[in-house]
């Protein structure tokens, strides 16, 4: 695999503002409110800095994936990719529930809306190591918590989910959009909009979505690849704040063939600037502004 420059803008060299169906300014009227920028310069799940900056990573039971897997801190590392440190999430399997590890990082304080949301992600169509075909989910997207079964206020983005070999009864490679209305988990029922891509997205590429006057619109490498809004049967637009996450989990194991599998998954830095609408090149180039003054973490979000 070979990556794109560290902020080469690789598909919308000749489209406008206006193309790309938004322009720089504030979401709904709301008066821009600072901005987070993590370039992941850390030395492991364990590092003090990580609390301080807002990040919890995930050990707790529970879902989403296979019952019985343990979500592993030590899963979370940060190695060096193209000369710089990126977060790295480890995810495997031998096939068993025991035998499986899934990843989670979070800003869990739920302070993220409306606004623009950047990162560059690599995402992985093989494993690391071991034998290839399970059904791994790799994702960027913001949550609130669901308090009861199709509780009208829960709210969540799905920036990627990236399903290398598929799942949930379709083939891979496909990457999903999804914005929610609500959900119940068990017996499943849910009310949400999605699109998808199905084409591999492996390697290194820049999501991004932009939350503003009714409509979330979500971005691949700068292309305009699905706008939700507020029409339909499911208002999807979200109604309260959510923390924002980065995940890789196990749809199931009925794919797996042997052996243990290691899927890893790499984020160079994340941007989150709160209530202001910006071109994905406009996000693209304010996290290297930073990244070239040197900055590798900065959140001025405020209170507001």
């Amino acid at each position: 695999m070979s990556a794109p420059g560290k902020f080469r803008f690789v598909a919308v060299a000749a489209l406008s503002v206006a193309a790309l169906g938004l322009a720089p300014g504030t979401a709904a009227g709301a008066a821009a409110c600072g901005a987070l920028f993590d370039d992941f310069h850390y030395s492991s799940h364990t590092d003090g800095l990580l609390a301080q900056h807002g990040w919890e990573v995930r050990s707790g039971a529970g879902g989403p994936g296979v019952g019985g897997a343990r979500w592993a801190p030590e899963g979370i590392t940060f190695p060096t990719s193209d000369g710089d440190k990126v977060l790295q999430l480890a995810s495997a399997t031998d096939g068993t529930p025991r035998g499986t590890t899934q990843t989670e990082i979070m800003q869990s304080d739920r302070r993220f809306f409306e606004g623009t949301y950047a990162a560059r992600i690599r995402f992985s169509d093989a494993p690391a190591s071991g034998p290839d075909g399970d059904r791994i989910n790799q994702t960027f997207f913001t949550i609130s918590p669901l308090r009861y079964d199709n509780d009208p206020i829960y709210s969540e983005l799905d920036f990627s989910e990236y399903l290398p070999n598929g799942g949930w009864g379709g083939a891979g490679p496909v990457n999903f959009q999804t914005s929610w209305h609500t959900y119940t988990p068990d017996p499943w029922y849910a009310e949400n909009k999605s699109d998808s891509q199905r084409r591999s997205v492996d390697g290194w590429h820049f999501v991004a979505a932009t939350v503003s006057d009714g409509h979330i619109r979500y971005y691949i490498d700068g292309a305009l690849v699905a706008d939700h809004d507020r029409g339909g049967p499911f208002d999807v637009y979200p109604r309260q704040a959510m923390s924002l996450n980065v995940n890789q989990w196990f749809i199931d194991l009925t794919q797996h063939s042997g052996g243990t599998s290691t899927y890893l998954e790499q984020v160079d830095w994340v941007y989150y600037a709160k209530n202001e609408v910006l071109t994905p090149q406009a996000a693209v180039d304010r996290a290297a502004a930073h990244r070239s003054s040197g900055v590798r973490f900065a959140d001025d979000l405020g209170g507001c």
